[in-house]
């Protein structure tokens, strides 16, 4: 009887390789998404926060927190609207002479119904002349949409968007935003704006390797005084 054929490196490595194919997963291939989010009239909606969170595998780490600033100049909350990752940690800072109060509340419908314990409260002394300006320090300790406000100003608005998935930037003034490194798969699409009392619900998505789509909305942003 005859022995079987000595095995040659060649056939060596196609035999690891199709032991190897029978005994791992298959690769997840990372994808660019880009959203196009549209205002109730069609025009491109800035300051639009968009989340992509996958829905097959194991859930993402929360991206990595960082140190921020949130000026008050000018009877404004500058940037109008910041995403930040859950964990960060936010210095407010006045730079108008005159006093500030921060009240930072669940925005939207949330926030209704938000207790008196929920959210932050601080208040900022007017920048003196010739001096450093005041500044106070808060922790977003929790993922979701804030909504800051002035006791003392009623027309000072402003959001922070608190993300605990590495998969969330804000539009431009194009109203673009734009994802690295997705997963391609299935997924879940969301848009959140400062201008909504109720989040729409979330949209199923299929991320291939590159992925564009429009999303139009019933937001119609209030434009920002000068």
């Amino acid at each position: 009887m005859k022995a079987p054929p000595a095995m040659t490196p060649s056939r060596t490595a196609f035999a690891w390789l199709l032991a190897s194919a029978t005994l791992l997963p298959l690769a997840t291939h990372a994808a660019t998404v880009q959203v196009t989010v549209l205002a109730r009239d069609g025009q491109p909606l800035a300051d639009a926060v968009v989340v992509v969170e996958p829905t097959t595998g194991s859930k993402p780490a929360a991206p990595r927190p960082v140190q921020a600033t949130v000026q008050q100049l000018k009877m404004q909350f500058v940037p109008g609207t910041s995403v930040l990752p859950v964990g960060s940690r936010v210095s407010f800072v006045n730079l108008d002479s005159w006093e500030h109060h921060v009240r930072g509340v669940p925005a939207g419908l949330a926030g209704l119904n938000a207790g008196p314990q929920a959210g932050f409260e601080l208040r900022l002394d007017g920048k003196p002349e010739g001096k450093d300006p005041a500044t106070a320090e808060v922790t977003l300790a929790r993922a979701g949409a804030l909504q800051l406000g002035c006791h003392l100003h009623g027309s000072m608005r402003g959001f922070i968007f608190v993300a605990d998935s590495p998969w969330t930037v804000k539009t431009d003034a194009n109203g673009v935003a734009t994802l690295q490194d997705v997963p391609e798969g299935a997924a879940r699409l969301r848009v959140w704006h400062g201008e909504q009392i109720v989040e729409p619900p979330a949209t199923a998505l299929h991320v291939t390797s590159v992925t564009a789509l429009s999303v139009p909305t019933q937001v119609q942003p209030r434009r920002r005084r000068p």
